[in-house]
């Protein structure tokens, strides 16, 4: 079964137990896959679901810190929550020391020097761990062993 099936059925799970919070969040994601289909015109694998889904959990950390910065609890609880349905639909996030096996990896195989060769390791890293690892952190990372 494909992600996007999945969550269509976890749609109508929801709607059946009467799950209203979960309900708005797996309606929320059906909606903006079914809107990246249509600006571009053609139907998403799970690979291109997968960075929708990811993309929402990014947006939806940013509004907690932005909200717990302005003293709206009760709002970041709510984002928290969405945050967590969400992560259901993720795969497995990779451990501090697999990604630090990828980045060194990726280091050694594109014979990184230093910072100039950061889009090729970079690159190379993208592609092992996409969507298991935030990016952001992954750059931070990459940017410390070329630097130092």
């Amino acid at each position: 079964m494909s992600l996007k099936a999945r969550i269509t059925e976890d749609m109508k799970s929801a709607m059946k137990a009467g799950d209203k919070d979960r309900l708005k969040v797996v309606r929320l994601m059906l909606a903006a896959v079914k809107q990246v289909e249509i600006d571009k015109r053609t139907e998403l694998d799970d690979a291109a679901v997968l960075g929708v889904i990811g993309k929402m959990v990014k947006q939806r950390r940013d509004s907690v810190e932005q909200f717990e910065k302005g003293d709206r609890e009760d709002l970041a609880r709510i984002e928290r929550a969405e945050i967590a349905v969400l992560e259901t639909y993720l795969p497995e996030q990779l451990s501090e020391d697999e990604l630090a096996t990828i980045v060194d990896a990726a280091i050694m195989d594109t014979g990184a020097a230093g910072m100039r060769d950061m889009g090729k390791v970079m690159a190379q890293v993208k592609a092992k761990a996409a969507g298991r690892a935030d990016m952001g952190a992954v750059s931070a990372r990459i940017k410390a062993r070329l630097s130092g």
